[in-house]
């Protein structure tokens, strides 16, 4: 088996492409519009997603809903950042929300660091080596 993405459902496609892709940098992958069910997809990721072998992001827009509740299930996303503290200022410099800043997990000494995207999806921010498991 290999992982191939996480969905989440967006209130407005183009803001959140915005935030993922100007905030968070990563490139838009593909794109699908199905107007006869009334929905919209994007699939994005860092790289070239799944033929690099590694996940993808899709965004998933409804026709006409432009909020959805969070639910108590759904925890984040996570990333890994060579410097927690430092994509912090660059997210936050581009226009990004960060809600917990770099320091270590409670606990232990791995640095992270969250911030939210415009629908109020979390992510976490995990200091580590670029290529590091």
């Amino acid at each position: 088996m290999k992982f191939l993405h996480t969905m989440l459902r967006v209130g407005d496609m183009q803001r959140s492409v915005d935030f993922y892709t100007r905030v968070l940098g990563m490139s838009v992958l593909r794109t699908h519009d199905v107007p006869e069910h009334k929905y919209s997809l994007t699939f994005l990721g860092f790289g070239r997603g799944n033929a690099d072998g590694s996940g993808e992001l899709e965004l998933t827009y409804n026709y006409g809903v432009s909020s959805y509740e969070m639910g108590s299930a759904f925890g984040h996303l996570a990333l890994g950042v060579p410097d927690a503290a430092a994509a912090c200022e660059r997210i936050r410099a581009a226009g990004g929300k960060v809600v917990r800043e770099a320091g270590p997990v409670k606990g232990g000494t791995t640095v992270i660091a969250f911030v939210e995207d415009p629908d109020g999806y979390k992510i976490e921010l995990i200091e580590r080596e670029v290529g590091e498991g």
